[in-house]
């Protein structure tokens, strides 16, 4: 899609938007809207998805609601894990870097699986290169080559339903 398309794509999705949001239709209200939605149509382009339409699609929206609920539950898991490692004698942390590869393709999608990663507890999305995430883990358990196992452990859990909703 060439530029001014996609500019006045984003132009008229972000005044849509704000005559939601304020609900009034009065003169100043839509000179105020026009002239920020064509700043930040212009300034901000390319942000909004290329594919607007699937923002309103339902069984994204379903898929969405099914991410939260399993991300809250992995992170109700994690937490019992660090605390496990924090209260035990031994402390048994075996910190490390490790490379996981995805197989999600947009970016929104690969930032929403750093950040549910990040949010996990014991885990931490330090890099995105390409297909690949650098995740900071508590606990390495397995060898650093093996990235497959550590994408299993690591990313598996949501990759899954992130398909499902960016891909």
């Amino acid at each position: 899609m060439d530029t001014l398309k996609r500019r006045l794509l984003d132009f008229t999705i972000i005044f849509g938007l704000w005559l939601l949001l304020t609900w009034s239709l009065d003169w100043q209200g839509l000179i105020v809207g026009a002239i920020l939605a064509v700043l930040i149509a212009f300034f901000l382009s390319g942000l909004l998805p290329e594919k607007a339409g699937r923002l309103f699609s339902p069984v994204r929206w379903f898929w969405a609601l099914v991410h939260m609920a399993l991300l809250s539950f992995w992170i109700i898991v994690a937490n019992f894990d660090v605390l496990y490692r924090v209260v035990h004698p031994n402390l048994p942390i075996r910190p490390g870097i490790v490379k996981i590869k995805t197989t999600l393709k947009s970016d929104q999608a690969k930032a929403f699986l750093a950040n549910s990663i990040t949010l996990t507890p014991g885990t931490l999305t330090v890099d995105v290169i390409g297909d690949s995430l650098y995740v900071h883990w508590i606990n390495v358990h397995e060898r650093l080559e093996d990235t497959e196992a550590m994408t299993r452990d690591i990313a598996g859990r949501f990759e899954s339903t992130l398909r499902r909703v960016f891909d």
